[in-house]
């Protein structure tokens, strides 16, 4: 397993894109392999929309990957998105790393779209199913229940032939969905024991299937932070986190301490099956944030990194 550590945002602590900028540029010039944004269409809380920060990411940099942790396919029309994908693809010279999700049922934006999440397994297999098409075919003709598409082409296709297609979720029906069309597995905010029987049932159904996921496409992540858990924004989050998931336990979820304690959690995970993580660092604001990447570049991606 080639292990590779990417960074994703816990909040936004940017006054401004010029603060972005410079993370960004201090990733680029590091070790750090890709970033990762989520996706959420309403929020209170600051949240840059992914695909637009995508296309930003590819003129910006050179060398990092990134890819949408997860976008939530059914708000997005397949061909839109496929196009999405594909443009961001061409411009980084092959960076991109799709990676979807359904969007859960509670979620907001079902109502503020108009629309529904009845029926949102089968809409998003639909939708994977057609993106996987119009990045590869030309003269796609399709008829669901959802989508109907007579002759569509999109170009330029990817660069990345084929491009990779991430899928999320954690379900009996999303573990057959990636193994009937994903090329990659990302999880969600889930422990390295929460993860390791998903990873072992997708790989039962990939056999099932008569397909393969490469080792190595299999992802997760954690919050971390360099120094004591007494840290306000470590309480904060642990607060929020215990709000969201009353019976869990959140001291699980993060890895809080130095070096060892974030190395120890990246085991535990590679233990489970994954070799793709997205850290996410808990800082109070930019200057924190700043510091928190740079202990992770520093004293961790040497010793995490094969």
């Amino acid at each position: 397993m080639s292990v590779r550590i990417g960074l994703g945002l816990a909040g936004h602590p940017f006054e401004g894109a010029s603060d972005l900028w410079e993370w960004v540029d201090l990733c680029e010039d590091s070790a750090v392999d890709s970033l990762w944004q989520s996706d959420r269409l309403i929020s209170t809380d600051p949240l840059l929309e992914p695909m637009s920060l995508m296309a930003a990411l590819a003129g910006r940099t050179r060398r990092l990957k990134f890819g949408m942790s997860v976008v939530s396919i059914s708000f997005r029309d397949p061909l839109v998105l496929a196009k999405e994908c594909a443009t961001i693809d061409y411009l980084s010279d092959g960076r991109l790393l799709p990676a979807f999700g359904l969007g859960a049922p509670q979620l907001r934006e079902w109502t503020a779209t108009g629309i529904g999440s009845k029926g949102r397994g089968r809409r998003a297999d639909e939708a994977l199913g057609l993106l996987a098409r119009l990045w590869e075919e030309d003269d796609v003709r399709f008829e669901g229940e959802f989508y109907r598409y007579d002759g569509v082409s999109i170009s330029p296709k990817p660069v990345q032939r084929p491009l990779p297609l991430w899928i999320g979720g954690s379900s009996p029906a999303a573990i057959r969905r990636t193994a009937r069309l994903g090329t990659g597995w990302l999880a969600g905010i889930q422990t390295a024991a929460q993860v390791a029987p998903v990873v072992e049932a997708i790989r039962r159904e990939l056999e099932s299937c008569g397909r393969s996921i490469d080792p190595d496409h299999y992802g997760a992540g954690f919050s971390y932070r360099f120094g004591s858990g007494d840290h306000p924004v470590v309480a904060r989050t642990r607060r929020a986190f215990t709000a969201f998931q009353r019976d869990l336990d959140p001291e699980q979820y993060f890895a809080v301490g130095g070096a060892d304690e974030i190395l120890a959690q990246v085991e535990r995970y590679k233990d489970a099956g994954i070799s793709k993580f997205v850290l996410r660092p808990l800082a109070a604001d930019m200057a924190d944030l700043m510091d928190q990447t740079r202990r992770l570049i520093e004293e961790v991606l040497p010793e995490a990194h094969d």
